[in-house]
């Protein structure tokens, strides 16, 4: 395809940045947006340049213009919107927690399956070109072998309602710890032995924030902490035998400081230019799908299903 036809099913905040990055993109175009009312679709589309817009998401996905739908609602709701998608043969990217649990996800992907419908999970640091940089540090050996990670995200969310609602899948590890986790098992990978962790609860019942530990088969271990209560300073800690490396934002990589064991500075790797960080899971799908795949690599399927069998080990800790 030469310029890839984006709609986006749901049209709340990350929908909107979504719409930003695609407007600045020449190999992109926002064709089309729906919600549930159709005056708040069409408020959208008059804002971000979409060609079209639906009152319905039925509606929208009937469009046989469409080549991939970005799934921008809640968690949720995923389950349910991404079949939905698939049901009219739809390509989905859907966003991060790809679903509430691991059933969910299991199902969701066989479906997609089932009908050869592409679908890949918008995990977008997985998709940037620094999660290749990361790796190629560690690969050379900068700071020897690696033997544990630490790492936090933090925002101010307690005002946000679908943050604090169980019914909506709110809570600070399906928002925030998806992150934290996809951090640890980029760089330690997926063979976790044991999770140790703690939770603290809003009134409503859904973690406000916790700290999660992973030892892995390998002996090396990850420390992370999530919250919603405050904003951290995003950092990431990987260290090694023979140094350190600091991550700033593992939310979206700002720059890797490399240190030696005499806590000196030898290297510095920032960030390319970028519009938002999303484009780049947007121009995955697009060469996935030219190829006729139907996952993306950065993404594959079975390592959405580990992050979500690992989000269900923790949560069954707390009981």
């Amino acid at each position: 395809m030469e310029k890839m036809k984006l709609a986006i099913l749901g049209a709340g905040g990350i929908a909107s940045t979504m719409a930003r990055t695609v407007r600045e993109m020449d190999e992109v175009c926002l064709y089309a947006v729906a919600a549930r009312e159709e005056e708040r679709a069409k408020k959208f589309a008059e804002e971000y340049g979409a060609e079209h817009f639906y009152g319905s998401y039925e509606e929208m996905l009937k469009d046989d213009g469409i080549d991939l739908v970005y799934v921008a609602t809640p968690h949720s709701h995923h389950y349910e919107h991404a079949k939905l998608c698939i049901s009219y043969g739809r390509p989905v990217l859907c966003e991060k927690a790809f679903t509430r649990d691991t059933q969910e996800a299991e199902e969701l992907l066989a479906c997609a399956k089932e009908k050869g419908v592409f679908i890949t999970e918008a995990m977008w640091v997985r998709y940037m070109p620094m999660s290749v940089t990361l790796k190629d540090i560690l690969k050379k050996g900068k700071i020897g072998d690696v033997v544990g990670l630490t790492a936090n995200l933090g925002y101010s969310l307690m005002h946000v309602e679908r943050m604090v609602r169980p019914e909506l899948a709110g809570g600070a590890l399906l928002d925030l710890g998806v992150y934290t986790l996809n951090f640890a098992t980029w760089v330690l990978g997926d063979d976790v032995r044991d999770i140790a962790t703690c939770v603290v609860r809003h009134d409503t019942g859904v973690d406000k924030q916790e700290f999660v530990d992973l030892v892995y088969s390998d002996g090396t271990v990850a420390g992370l902490f999530n919250t919603m209560q405050a904003t951290t300073d995003r950092k990431g800690y990987i260290y090694g035998t023979k140094g350190h490396i600091v991550v700033d934002n593992i939310n979206n990589y700002e720059a890797f400081h490399v240190y030696n064991n005499q806590y000196e500075l030898v290297e510095t790797i920032r960030r390319p230019q970028q519009i938002s960080g999303y484009e780049y899971e947007v121009l995955a799908c697009k060469k996935a799908l030219e190829e006729g795949r139907l996952e993306c690599e950065e993404m594959p399927h079975e390592h959405t299903l580990k992050i979500m069998r690992l989000l269900d080990a923790i949560r069954e800790k707390w009981d």
